[in-house]
């Protein structure tokens, strides 16, 4: 799965000379929580979120009247409070990556930049929720079931005939990686719907044949 094909790519930025005020801005009025920050040629220097500008606003004790508040919020730029060194990812690398960058830096979204660091996207917490969602095809339904399988190869072929033979439909197959040297891995199935009687006898045949760890039927549908 490669970033180009999950990121946002009418990415919206700014420029370090621009005041705080005008990110904080841009930041409500589109409903987003970080800007990356370019030079005039749209390579990218820096980024700025709306934690920085949290941090660098006077505390709600200050003394200031509205006027000098007004003023000190003008004067300071986004070249005073973006983050300099800035992580990103290129859009030939997978979502995957991104989600390890995200995870251990702590980052709720990375720019995505091009082999010159122009700014051609950006990729977020949301995104890699996205993913999850469409891969297991959670939205359409059916059942989810957890087996516990040896690591060894070929030990998912006998699963997969067996829901063949009994008429299973396969929507998503999802593999928790482990050490070979474990023995044992669990693997997550996403079935789709099926008539009672039928997948009672497959509820039944897998329990007499296989190790399940669990079986699942989340009601979910689209939140507009």
């Amino acid at each position: 799965m490669l970033v180009a094909n999950w990121m946002t790519k009418d990415v919206i930025t700014i420029t370090p000379e621009r005041s705080m005020m005008k990110a904080s801005k841009l930041m409500k009025d589109k409903a987003i929580s970080r800007l990356p920050v370019v030079d005039e040629s749209g390579r990218i220097i820096g980024i700025v979120s709306d934690r920085d500008i949290k941090d660098a606003s006077p505390s709600k004790a200050t003394t200031l009247d509205v006027h000098e508040l007004y003023y000190l919020l003008s004067e300071i730029k986004i070249a005073d409070i973006m983050t300099k060194k800035v992580v990103t990812i290129r859009d030939t690398e997978t979502v995957e990556k991104a989600a390890v960058l995200m995870l251990e830096g702590n980052f709720g979204g990375l720019p995505v930049v091009d082999e010159n660091d122009h700014v051609v996207g950006i990729i977020t917490d949301t995104d890699i929720f996205k993913v999850l969602v469409e891969i297991s095809g959670i939205y359409e339904g059916g059942a989810q079931f957890c087996l516990r399988l040896s690591t060894a190869a070929g030990s998912l072929r006998p699963v997969l005939a067996f829901l063949k033979d009994h008429g299973a439909r396969i929507m998503s197959i999802m593999t928790h990686n482990v050490p070979e040297s474990e023995g044992f891995k669990n693997v997550y199935i996403r079935i789709r719907d099926m008539e009672k009687p039928e997948f009672k006898r497959l509820q039944q045949g897998l329990a007499e044949n296989f190790d399940v760890v669990y079986w699942a039927i989340d009601s979910v549908h689209n939140v507009i």
